[in-house]
C-alpha cells in the first residue's frame, strides 16, 4: 500500500488524497477542463439547474460536484427540464454509467458521439434517454 500523497498546488482542497498516478489524470483533465467552455467549476446544482433553464435542450455544462464522493457532475437541459449526472473518478478513470476515459472532456465526447445511436437512461431523468 502507498502513501497518497498531498495536493498539488492549483487542484482545490476538496478532493480527496489521491494516489501519486490519480493526482497525473486529475491535474490533467482538470487543465483540460478549465481551458474549455463548459466548465463552471464550483457551481451549485440550483445555479446550475437556473442557468441551464433559459437554454436549448441538449445544452449541458460540467461543474464540481457537491457530492464528497464524486469530483464532477455533468448538468444537461432535457425536455422536461435541467438534470444533473454524477461522474465519478474511479482506479484513475471517469466514469458515466458505461462510459470511462482518463480524460473528462474525452469522457463526453464518447458520449455524445456514442449516444446518437443508443440513449442512456439514468432514474434521474424519469426514463427520458440522454442523447
Amino acid at each position: 500500500s502507498v502513501l497518497p500523497s498531498p495536493a498539488p498546488p492549483g487542484l482545490p482542497d476538496r478532493f480527496r488524497m489521491f494516489r501519486s498516478c490519480e493526482w497525473e489524470v486529475l491535474e490533467r483533465s482538470l487543465n483540460i477542463l478549465q481551458a474549455s467552455d463548459f466548465y463552471w467549476g464550483p457551481l451549485s446544482v440550483g445555479e446550475a439547474h437556473a442557468k441551464l433553464q433559459r437554454e436549448p435542450v441538449g445544452t449541458y455544462l460540467v461543474r464540481d460536484s457537491s457530492q464528497g464522493n464524486c469530483l464532477f457532475s455533468l448538468s444537461v437541459r432535457m425536455p422536461t427540464g435541467p438534470v444533473s449526472l454524477r461522474i465519478s473518478f474511479q482506479e484513475g478513470y471517469f466514469r458515466l454509467k458505461n462510459w470511462f476515459s482518463d480524460c473528462v472532456v474525452q469522457l463526453l465526447e464518447l458520449v455524445v458521439a456514442g449516444t446518437r445511436n443508443n440513449p442512456l437512461h439514468f432514474e434521474e431523468m424519469g426514463g427520458t434517454p440522454l442523447v
